[in-house]
C-alpha cells in the first residue's frame, strides 16, 4: 500500500509541477478535462494517496532512527 501511495503522490506532484511551470495538467488532458469522471477519480486517488503519506510519517516500522539501539 505504501508503494501504492508513493508512486501517485509522485504522479500528482509531477503534475503539478508541469501545472505551475507550463500551466500544463496531464491528467486532465490524458483523461478528458479536469471535470471529466476518470481525471476526478485520479485527482481523488492522489489525494487520498497524499493523506496516507501523511501515516507514513508518524510510522515507526521498518524505519531506523538514531536514537535506537540494537
Amino acid at each position: 500500500m505504501d508503494t501504492l501511495a508513493l508512486i501517485l503522490v509522485i504522479i500528482g506532484a509531477l503534475n503539478w509541477g508541469m501545472i505551475g511551470l507550463f500551466q500544463f495538467d496531464l491528467v486532465a488532458s490524458i483523461f478528458g478535462g479536469m471535470s471529466g469522471i476518470v481525471s476526478r477519480i485520479i485527482y481523488t486517488l492522489v489525494g487520498l494517496a497524499g493523506i496516507w503519506g501523511i501515516t507514513m510519517l508518524f510510522r515507526r516500522d521498518g524505519i531506523r532512527h538514531s536514537d535506537e539501539r540494537e
